[in-house]
């Protein structure tokens, strides 16, 4: 049975100031690389066979991170861990979008990717874990809009409305006729790290 964690990257400036990032490649900042290492030191203990990430600098730097404190786990990119891309909004806060918009902006076709695209893409990865690592644990480090996304597909029914925290992991176990969510959103290891 495979296990994926699912593992936000650390904070940026742009997450700091509320912009939606979507594809715009946006590094950590030092907390975000602070964030990363107590991750990195959290994983250090447990046993995962490979990670995975977005190619993008924010999620990168978190996976090399992890790499560094799993070295029998290889770091590989993988494009469908992309964050969704978020069209006209990227750059953008609430306000300027309510601004621009109006109150309703969300009703709108801004030409972000859709829902349909990101489940796609991102489903397509968890057949490829799978089959890939059938009895195996891999860590896949995204984005909070993919991973949101994701697990309401791999999880329905489950109420997974709170933002999920950066860094934060989220372990889902997939089964033949059920998957189950064994953590999830979980900061612990930042505990004692003061943003």
């Amino acid at each position: 049975m495979t296990t994926i964690g699912f593992v936000r990257h650390g904070v940026t400036a742009w997450n700091k100031e509320g912009r939606a990032q979507g594809s715009t490649d946006i590094p950590l900042d030092d907390d975000g690389v602070r964030m990363a290492r107590q991750i990195a030191d959290r994983l250090a203990s447990e046993s995962w066979d490979a990670v995975f990430t977005s190619p993008w600098k924010r999620t990168k730097r978190t996976a090399d991170l992890i790499g560094e404190k799993l070295p029998d786990a290889e770091v590989l990119v993988d494009e469908r861990l992309r964050e969704r891309a978020g069209g006209l909004i990227e750059g953008t806060t609430e306000a300027d979008r309510q601004a621009k918009w109006g109150p309703d902006w969300k009703k709108l076709d801004l030409q972000g990717e859709t829902h349909d695209s990101v489940i796609e893409r991102g489903m397509s990865f968890v057949r490829d874990m799978q089959q890939e690592y059938p009895d195996g644990r891999v860590l896949a480090v995204s984005h909070g809009g993919f991973i949101k996304r994701l697990l309401s597909e791999l999880l329905p029914g489950g109420a997974y409305t709170e933002p999920l925290g950066n860094t934060s992991i989220t372990i889902v176990r997939l089964g033949e006729d059920e998957n189950v969510c064994e953590l999830f959103n979980c900061t612990q290891h930042l505990e004692e790290m003061k943003l």
